[in-house]
C-alpha cells in the first residue's frame, strides 16, 4: 500500500526509514517544497531496503500521492530551543491551510496522520480544513510520551519497558497527564510491583519520572535541535495498525465531541486503531486529581485552538 509523507525534514524522513526497517507498506512518496531534499532522503532511505524490506521509496509532488492509503503531515516550521509547542500554532496552521487541499485533491480517501506540532491543535486544524470525519484525521498525540513513560518506569523497576502498560493522556506537551493510577507492570499495579521488589515509587521518584517524560523534548532539542527517532518509530506503529487493521489500542489524538466535560477538542486518549482510522475512544478510570488535570489539559487545548484566526 502507498504511504505519503508531506514534509521531508527529520521527522518525515525518519518515519520513512522506520517504515522500511519495520516492513510496513509497499510504496512511500516523500513530498516537500524542497524537491531535492525529498529526493535525497528517498534515495538514502531506499538504500536500506536490501537490509530490510523491498519497497519503492521516491520523492514526488502532491499529484504523486494519488492512491495513498495514509498521508503523514510532517510539514511545518521547527520548534526552537525554549519554544513551547503552543507558540508554533499560528505558523504551522498557515502551512496546513496551504497543503491539505492539495493532499486531498490527489488522495481523497486517505487517512491523515498528523505529526506537526503542536500536534493536538494541528489535528483539530487539519480536521476543520479537510472536512473529513474526525476518525480519519489522527494526531500522533502522546504515543511518544507514553513510550517515554514506559521507558523510565522500566528503567527504574529494572524490567523491560515492553512489560510496562502505562499511558500519558491529554496534550502532547506541558499539561499532559501521566496516568499513574492504572499503570501496570505485567498484570500488577506498578506501585505494588515496586514495593515487592524493594524499589518503592515514592513521591520524589514519581516527580523525577514525570519531569523525565514532560521535559524530554526540551532537553533533546537543546542538545541536537529536534526530536525524530522516537516519533518516527511511533508514526510507523500507527501506520502499521491502520494498514494491518490491527484494532490496536494506542494513545493518539483526535477531535472528540466531548471528553472529561470539555467539548470539541483534540487530545490523546486510548483509542482503538484499525483500517478505518479511529474505531473507538475510551475514557479510562481516573482519580479525582487525574480527572481534574485532564480537564485542565483539554481546556488549554480548546482555548489555544479558539485563539486561531480564521482558517
Amino acid at each position: 500500500m502507498k504511504i505519503g509523507i508531506v514534509g521531508a525534514g527529520m521527522v518525515g524522513s525518519t518515519t520513512a526509514f522506520a517504515l522500511v526497517l519495520n516492513r510496513i507498506g509497499s510504496e512511500i512518496v516523500l513530498v516537500d517544497r524542497d524537491a531535492k531534499l525529498a529526493a535525497a532522503h528517498a534515495e538514502d532511505v531506499i538504500h536500506a531496503a536490501p537490509f530490510a524490506h523491498a519497497m519503492s521509496v521516491r520523492g514526488g509532488d502532491f499529484g504523486d500521492l494519488e492512491g495513498a492509503a495514509i498521508v503523514v503531515l510532517a510539514a511545518g516550521v521547527s520548534q526552537q530551543p525554549g519554544e513551547t509547542r503552543i507558540a508554533l500554532l499560528d505558523r504551522n496552521a498557515a502551512v496546513f491551510a496551504a497543503i491539505i487541499p492539495k493532499v486531498l485533491a490527489a488522495a481523497p480517501d486517505a487517512i491523515l496522520l498528523i505529526a506537526s506540532n503542536p500536534v493536538d491543535i494541528m489535528t483539530q486544524v487539519a480536521t476543520q480544513i479537510a472536512g473529513l470525519p474526525a476518525a480519519r484525521v489522527i494526531g500522533s498525540g502522546t504515543i511518544l510520551d507514553t513510550a517515554r513513560f514506559r521507558v523510565l518506569l522500566g528503567r527504574y523497576l529494572e524490567i523491560s519497558p515492553k512489560s510496562i502498560h502505562a499511558h500519558v493522556l491529554g496534550e502532547h506537551g506541558d499539561s499532559e497527564v501521566l496516568h499513574w493510577s492504572a499503570a501496570l507492570a505485567g498484570t500488577m499495579p506498578v506501585a505494588k510491583f515496586a514495593e515487592q521488589i524493594g524499589r518503592p515509587l515514592i513521591g520524589t521518584i514519581r516527580a523525577e519520572i514525570e519531569d523525565g517524560v514532560r521535559l524530554a523534548a526540551y532537553r533533546i532539542i537543546e542538545g541536537k535541535g529536534s526530536t525524530y527517532y522516537g516519533i518516527g518509530a511511533g508514526l510507523s506503529l500507527i501506520i502499521r495498525a491502520i494498514l494491518g487493521d490491527e484494532h490496536r489500542l494506542l494513545t493518539v489524538s483526535m477531535v472528540s465531541h466531548e471528553a472529561v466535560g470539555v467539548s470539541d477538542v483534540a487530545m490523546s486518549l486510548p483509542r482503538v486503531i484499525g483500517r478505518a482510522g479511529v474505531e473507538s475512544s475510551l475514557v479510562p478510570d481516573l482519580t479525582q486529581a487525574e480527572a481534574s488535570a485532564l480537564r485542565r489539559s483539554a481546556t488549554i487545548l480548546k482555548e489555544a485552538f479558539g485563539s486561531l484566526s480564521a482558517i
